[in-house]
């Protein structure tokens, strides 16, 4: 249903791979309203610490790229190569690490990624989201991560979301005209805690939204508010 490749600069893959995943996800009701925005089936901060892993601990040296997944009951992201050293799936469960590429861990580690610390992205996913598994395939050099997912009779789905996998990124924006339109003074961390969404994935909707002149913002960053157009 959605297909798409990501190629640039480390932060823009980052930032596109999770937006796919996303706008692919289920949106369910937040224990408000009827119409009232909903949240994403699974937290989007367990995607951001399964990319950020994939990035940061893939093996450079196999010349293939990350593959990222979305069926009905699940979400694999399949990184080259697999574990390496001695670590084993039970370690990284136990909050254990070895770093494969140092030199690039030090620069996420400088707000480049939202990166959170060695060996604490994966413990990090398991305590939001449970039903992750993990396969580190020695033979066919590669690692796995499956994000199991809900089925769509066990979600209370907000009225006309997607029942099939299609983009959603458009309701995401139409639920932040809809949030700023009642109230003109919300902030950005107002609307990502409303929304279930990260700052960042909020800001970027924003931006878009003030490029295609549906919205500006009058007045200073403190103080000011924003004008749905």
């Amino acid at each position: 249903m959605d297909t798409e490749d990501f190629a640039g600069p480390l932060q823009k893959v980052f930032d596109d791979a999770l937006a796919f995943v996303m706008r692919n996800l289920h949106k369910v009701h937040a224990g408000r309203g009827v119409n009232a925005p909903g949240r994403p089936e699974i937290p989007e901060s367990v995607f951001e610490e399964l990319l950020v892993n994939a990035l940061v601990h893939r093996d450079y040296f196999v010349s293939a790229p990350i593959r990222l997944f979305v069926y009905d009951n699940r979400i694999e992201i399949v990184s080259p190569g697999h574990l390496p050293n001695n670590l084993t799936v039970e370690k990284i469960l136990a909050g254990n690490s070895n770093i494969r590429n140092p030199i690039l861990v030090s620069y996420v580690a400088k707000d480049l990624l939202p990166y959170h610390g060695l060996g604490s992205g994966i413990k990090r996913a398991l305590d939001a989201w449970p039903q992750v598994d993990f396969a580190d395939d020695r033979q066919g050099c590669l690692f796995t991560a499956t994000v199991h997912r809900t089925s769509v009779e066990n979600l209370k789905l907000v009225p006309g979301s997607p029942k099939s996998s299609v983009k959603s990124s458009v309701k995401t924006a139409e639920d932040i005209l809809a949030l700023l339109s009642e109230n003109p003074g919300m902030t950005i961390p107002q609307l990502a805690k409303i929304l279930s969404l990260s700052t960042r994935a909020i800001e970027k909707q924003i931006s878009k939204l003030r490029k295609e002149d549906r919205l500006r913002r009058v007045g200073p960053k403190k103080g000011g508010h924003w004008e749905v157009k």
